[in-house]
């Protein structure tokens, strides 16, 4: 197996917790503190993303998100963080205070900052701004490249370590937010590689991107091919029903499971992301065996 280029900045292993105020087979991964400067499920992927850009002698990201982006400011933070620029394209969302202030972090982040408003308009502007900014290392929105995805094939072996030291039972399903597909693809290949069986399921919170069990699995196949290993051909199931009025949208379910989980344990979802995916995941736990997994992406820092 190669052992690709990492920048090693997130605080790993991240914890798992049992939540047995809201059912006796329900466990947690807490990702909200994976790194110093900005938690959640993005700092993985940069520490490989990161990696991979100084090791081709790239000096500045070019990524792409919607206006309150967090792997936008997640990439800003820590390309600056490690001497690169970061070059962010923005699409329009439903603009609440969250996305405020959002774009306040990012405006003091350093990044520079293009407002295209959809992505056919940033397509469009990518010759000129490849030129602009002297060949960038571009990187998909969310970090979802190949190369992205390795930081949760490194995150779903922890997990696995976890299980073997009795930490928690071996789950039958672990529950993820779909924003872009590359937290669900590495944590499917991951999880093969160290002989788990457990499926994933990815609640699909993005109507702005064409995800499916398809595009994930090509994913998984080119993070696959990275590391010179074999791919799984399926393990996947992408979630319907929880995106409500499209990304970036509250939903009442979403609002309700943000609610319940925070009664019972303590927990703070968002309404983008988190709460869609709780929503899902405890209206199909009644009708799921064995232990189950819900992977928190949350930044909390």
């Amino acid at each position: 197996m190669n052992d690709p280029p990492r920048v090693r900045f997130c605080d790993l292993p991240t914890p798992v917790r049992s939540l047995h105020g809201l059912s006796d087979r329900l466990w947690m991964k807490d990702d909200s503190h994976t790194a110093s400067l900005w938690g959640g499920n993005k700092p993985r992927k940069l520490e490989f993303v990161i990696g991979d850009a100084l090791a081709r002698g790239k000096r500045a990201i070019l990524t792409f998100g919607a206006l309150g982006t967090n792997h936008g400011l997640a990439t800003a933070l820590y390309a600056r963080e490690n001497g690169l620029a970061c070059v962010l394209c923005l699409v329009d969302q439903p603009v609440d205070d969250h996305v405020r202030a959002q774009l306040e972090r990012i405006g003091d982040s350093g990044a520079i900052v293009y407002r295209t408003g959809t992505f056919r308009r940033t397509a469009l502007r990518m010759p000129w701004l490849l030129a602009r900014h002297r060949l960038p290392y571009v990187l998909p929105a969310g970090g979802s490249s190949p190369v992205g995805v390795l930081g949760f094939v490194a995150a779903a072996r922890e997990l696995a370590q976890q299980v073997r030291a009795g930490e928690l039972p071996e789950p039958s399903e672990v529950w993820c937010a779909l924003g872009t597909g590359g937290t669900a693809a590495g944590l499917l290949l991951g999880l093969r590689l160290e002989g788990l069986q457990t499926e994933i399921k990815a609640v699909h919170v993005n109507d702005q991107l064409e995800l499916s069990e398809a595009t994930i699995l090509k994913l998984v196949r080119k993070a696959a091919a990275k590391l010179e290993v074999e791919a799984p051909a399926d393990g996947v199931e992408v979630v319907h029903g929880y995106l409500g009025g499209g990304y970036g949208h509250a939903t009442p379910a979403g609002t309700a499971a943000l609610e319940r989980a925070r009664d019972a344990e303590g927990l703070k979802l968002d309404p983008v992301y988190t709460s869609k995916t709780m929503a899902a995941l405890l209206d199909r736990l009644p009708s799921t065996g064995g232990p189950v997994l819900y992977w928190h992406t949350y930044n909390g820092v």
